[in-house]
């Protein structure tokens, strides 16, 4: 029992989701060829999938070794998916009108 002057507590619980996500033979390959770590991040058009020059990838993000390179996925992608598929790549023309792409924007194109 609490009486005055006594410190209550708070606990906090944090429950991890358990996660499986898988990986493509097409991404696999899209990646071992380009020969550079990729990232799946949230985009205009939902999950997008490229190189880590377009967008770096951050601490918080899950790792994938992939034929010697990474794949980064944001944690908030994370939650949503559980396949990273061929789809999920962005063209120049979808990087350079998106602002989730800062250092590629180009405002809009239409």
């Amino acid at each position: 029992m609490s009486g005055p002057g006594d410190e209550v507590l708070s606990t906090k619980v944090i429950v991890a989701r358990i996660m499986e996500i898988t990986v493509d033979p097409e991404v696999e390959k899209l990646i071992s060829e380009a020969g550079c770590d990729y990232r799946v991040c949230t985009a205009c058009l939902g999950p997008a999938l490229v190189p880590t020059s377009v967008k770096g990838p951050k601490d918080t993000d899950v790792q994938i070794e992939v034929g010697g390179h990474t794949l980064y996925i944001s944690r908030y992608v994370a939650r949503y998916i559980s396949r990273v598929t061929i789809d999920m790549v962005y063209d120049d023309d979808e990087i350079d009108s998106c602002p989730a792409f800062p250092t590629r924007y180009k405002g809009s194109q239409w």
